[in-house]
């Protein structure tokens, strides 16, 4: 019995993004010790974050809570409170200049994932390098992807294989990596994706990363009947919203389509990467379409 793991349903739900039922397993499930305990919590409090429910997670974790939770705090408060997140980032960089308490890898994802969200990138790799936990892994994985270093984040992979290859957290940084390299991966990305959706249930997670798979295959068809699956799940997923509005473009839709996405998206996802990607991009055009103008005679 020493080798089972209580969490092992806790654990996957949220990895795959089946928030719900991380928080119901999370409130029935009686660990046998202290640890156990105290990583159930986070747990359920990361699955209300991934549920965009930073209410309960602010009202519930009091300052008074363990370490571990009061990361999850404040990644919830930096989320949900657009005005004081430059305060929330000096804080944490004086946390990370100090000295930190590397078995609190809690702490370190969150303290990536706000660096993340601010487009620091290097930041949030330099926290991440100070653990060998499998999630922090996972995460430098998904940064060094962003950055166009497939070859990194494969030597990041190995690491991980060593350590549990069959892990949950392996097979989805596998997916990913063979979604960056293309050509005949896409398949196999494909296909690791949806054996997770066998294996435990379909999520907004793996249906777009199945989606994702499909529109670098010209499978548009495909593509727009997985989307439309996580649409149902979730209407206000952002990924899938990307991803709606990307096949839009692809299949030729009418531009009110994809304008009707990107106004969902712009509304209730302003500090996504993506759109303010968007808006830089924007305003750039704009900058230049200026320049181009012609002069007014005087």
């Amino acid at each position: 019995m020493g080798d089972v793991d209580e969490l092992f349903e806790v654990k996957n739900a949220l990895y795959t993004g089946n928030f719900q039922h991380c928080i119901n397993e999370a409130q029935k499930v009686k660990p046998s010790g202290d640890d156990a305990r105290s990583l159930k919590e986070v747990m359920m409090y990361r699955a209300y974050v991934g549920q965009r429910k930073y209410g309960v997670v602010l009202d519930e974790i009091r300052p008074s809570s363990e370490p571990a939770l009061l990361a999850v705090r404040m990644l919830a408060d930096y989320l949900s409170n657009e005005s004081n997140r430059s305060r929330t980032v000096t804080d944490l960089d004086k946390k990370c200049a100090g000295s930190l308490d590397l078995s609190n890898s809690t702490f370190l994802l969150m303290a990536a994932n706000i660096y993340y969200h601010e487009g620091n990138l290097d930041a949030a790799l330099k926290v991440l390098h100070q653990s060998d936990d499998l999630e922090c892994i996972g995460m430098m994985i998904q940064i060094y992807l962003r950055m166009d270093r497939v070859d990194v984040a494969r030597k990041e992979w190995n690491k991980m294989k060593e350590k549990d290859e069959d892990s949950t957290l392996s097979q989805l940084a596998q997916a990913w990596i063979f979604l960056a390299m293309g050509g005949d991966k896409l398949t196999q990305a494909y296909y690791i994706f949806q054996e997770m959706a066998d294996r435990n249930s379909s999520t907004c997670m793996l249906l777009n990363g199945q989606a994702a798979a499909y529109i670098a295959q010209g499978k548009y068809d495909d593509a727009e009947t997985v989307l439309q699956e996580s649409m149902d799940k979730d209407s206000n997923n952002p990924e899938t919203l990307i991803n709606m509005i990307v096949l839009s473009q692809l299949t030729g839709k009418a531009p009110e389509v994809s304008n009707r996405y990107m106004s969902q998206l712009k509304e209730s996802h302003r500090r996504h990467p993506f759109v303010e990607n968007y808006f830089s991009k924007d305003a750039e055009f704009d900058r230049l379409a200026k320049s181009y103008a012609p002069s007014v005679a005087s």
